[in-house]
């Protein structure tokens, strides 16, 4: 091939690209307009769809990921579309085959991450709690102090800080001591088979019904609950008109020196359990023929 053939060949070669890029030139100024106008569309689907969204949920991180995605998915049919008018369909067909292999592996590599974010998700919608409710999770009782798309950050009454993973609060039950705003005090205490359990019961509740933090909506309330080994065992419950930890530990320090307090003053014994030690190895010894019998064996 000579230096002729090969000029001639580059110049047809040139020609036939310049003719195509010719015969391209409108589809090339559509995909244009197309490109500008399906941006600023995009921008404002997403301004739309922040607002909307931002009446269904008030997480600013879920409504900024969810007006994000949307956004995102404008666009890429914007792009799609763009490449169709520029009729790019093979590639944009190896795009999308490439983006299904892609998504499926990274599903596969992170189905973990995935399930702990769509667990944040529902979360944030569902609101089976909130930052600043007392809740037990799992083995933990604590602040929430942080909700977060992947986990969940609970602060325990000992100090410590709890992260726990969004699909461990999602799939397991939720104690929430804050959704009603108050909390209930459960007291144990024992009295003795002589008292007078009409005295008792009343005598209980007068002790009790002027603590301040108690709810003013619900009635203090006492039961005997069983025969024990040695007293009749009652129930205290009181309602406290918040569910805060150091509220109900003081109300429940309190209420425990009131009730000794009333009980004394009324001669209602509060028994403990008594032990009868027996010596000797066969049994039926007492403690002071226990120095005459070793004498004698002496």
């Amino acid at each position: 091939m000579d230096f002729n053939q090969i000029t001639d060949l580059l110049t047809g070669k040139l020609t036939n690209w310049g003719t195509a890029l010719i015969k391209l030139l409108p589809n090339i100024f559509l995909a244009a307009i197309v490109l500008v106008i399906g941006f600023y569309i995009a921008k404002f689907v997403r301004r739309i769809s922040k607002k909307l969204i931002g009446k269904i949920s008030h997480n600013i991180t879920l409504n900024n990921l969810f007006s994000s995605v949307i956004y995102m998915v404008v666009l890429g049919i914007v792009i799609f579309t763009v490449l169709s008018i520029l009729q790019l369909d093979k590639a944009v067909t190896s795009i999308l085959a490439g983006a299904g292999i892609l998504g499926l592996a990274l599903a596969f590599a992170f189905q973990d991450i995935a399930s702990n974010f769509m667990s944040g998700i529902f979360i944030s919608f569902r609101k089976p709690l909130k930052v600043g409710d007392i809740v037990k999770l799992k083995d933990y009782m604590g602040k929430v102090i942080s909700i977060n798309l992947r986990d969940t950050v609970l602060q325990t009454f000992e100090g410590q800080t709890i992260i726990i993973p969004n699909k461990e609060v999602y799939q397991n039950a939720i104690d929430n001591y804050s959704y009603i705003n108050k909390r209930r005090l459960d007291l144990s205490v024992g009295v003795s088979y002589g008292d007078d359990l009409a005295k008792v019961q009343q005598i209980t509740l007068d002790a009790v019904k002027d603590i301040a933090e108690r709810s003013q909506e619900d009635d203090v309330t006492v039961f005997f609950v069983e025969f024990g080994d040695s007293s009749i065992n009652l129930s205290v419950r009181i309602w406290l008109n918040t569910p805060e930890q150091s509220v109900y530990v003081k109300v429940r320090s309190e209420a425990i020196m009131k009730i000794k307090i009333a009980y004394d003053a009324n001669d209602i014994m509060i028994p403990f359990p008594i032990r009868t030690l027996d010596f000797g190895i066969k049994g039926g010894t007492t403690m002071t023929e226990m120095p005459v019998r070793f004498a004698n064996q002496q």
